[in-house]
């Protein structure tokens, strides 16, 4: 017997000679007779090159070889006997892995809520968590090292090629130095605010919401002045606390707090004849390529449809 041969049957044979050393009652509990388990014990031992057992005429004893193989042994069966079940299990997405990669703005308060309550409602798929920009996502789903992400884009503007789920819709406030002087202003006059200098993310970051901000600019008839550019929600609003200038954010982000910054609305009307100018929004989806979805992401999904369908119904 090769040591590939080694099929589950002889081991639970081993394993009962083991338990039982004795190889009548080993028989007896294996539904054999004896003869056969004698034989197989023996193949067992010649296929691994070592004595399992001392035999005499009174007595059967494991030798330490054999000792020390009981306990994998045994361990190898009850993983055998829980396959099939496990392997129900992750056909129906309860066991498995996700990878994950979110924009910056989810992980202020929804992700950490949903991990928490994925984990406990599906303990053995694993979630891996990696902060990327859309761009940073794009890349990875080309590569195969995502199976979602949580991308931030216009509302309606999702990266086309991708399953999506939309999760949330929120307007965009500005960020202001606390000691400037529109602080105090509630709302902040449109016209003003467009006057600053600005703080935003480059374009290949998100191209979608990148233009709506301009367009905002553009039909109130300015250019915008680009003070400074950054990729991460945290350093832009860092940036506005230097005074570095002005920046159009998720409403989400202001749950970043940050000494130096306040948060405020802008009215939607531009210049002396009140002419109104929509204020863009953005929305954060839920993404993934369909072709390549696996059960353990299906069920994620679902979560996530059925997590922000109840924060819709409230």
């Amino acid at each position: 017997m090769k040591d590939a041969l080694i099929d589950l049957r002889a081991w639970r044979q081993f394993v009962a000679v083991a338990e039982e050393l004795h190889f009548g009652r080993a028989a007896l509990r294996l539904h054999m007779t004896q003869p056969p388990v004698t034989q197989a014990i023996a193949q067992l031992e010649k296929a691994l090159g070592v004595v399992l057992f001392d035999r005499t005429r009174r007595r059967v004893a494991l030798t330490p070889a054999g000792e020390a193989l009981l306990p994998d042994v045994r361990e190898l069966l009850a993983r055998a006997q829980a396959l099939p079940a496990r392997a129900r299990a992750a056909a129906a997405g309860q066991v498995g892995r996700v990878r994950i990669a979110f924009v910056s703005t989810v992980g202020f308060e929804q992700l950490p809520a949903w991990v928490r309550e994925f984990r406990v409602r599906c303990p053995e798929v694993a979630l891996e968590l990696v902060e990327a920009t859309g761009d940073v996502q794009l890349e990875a789903f080309a590569r195969g090292e995502i199976d979602a992400g949580l991308m931030l884009h216009s509302p309606g503007a999702a990266p086309p090629g991708l399953a999506r789920l939309p999760v949330e819709e929120e307007a965009l406030v500005l960020a202001l130095p606390s000691q400037h002087r529109l602080a105090r202003a509630r709302p902040v006059p449109l016209a003003e605010a467009l006057a600053e200098p600005l703080v935003i993310f480059p374009r290949r970051i998100v191209p979608s919401l990148h233009d709506a901000v301009f367009d905002l600019y553009h039909a109130a008839g300015r250019t915008p002045q680009v003070a400074q550019e950054a990729i991460q929600m945290q350093t832009i609003v860092n940036l506005v606390s230097g005074g570095i200038g002005v920046a159009w954010v998720p409403h989400s982000v202001m749950q970043f707090r940050r000494a130096g910054v306040v948060y405020r609305q802008a009215d939607e009307f531009k210049g002396t004849g009140r002419r109104r100018v929509a204020l863009p929004a953005c929305e954060t989806s839920l993404v993934w390529p369909a072709q390549a979805a696996h059960p353990a992401l299906a069920r994620f999904v679902e979560f996530v449809r059925e997590r922000t369908g109840r924060a819709r119904a409230g």
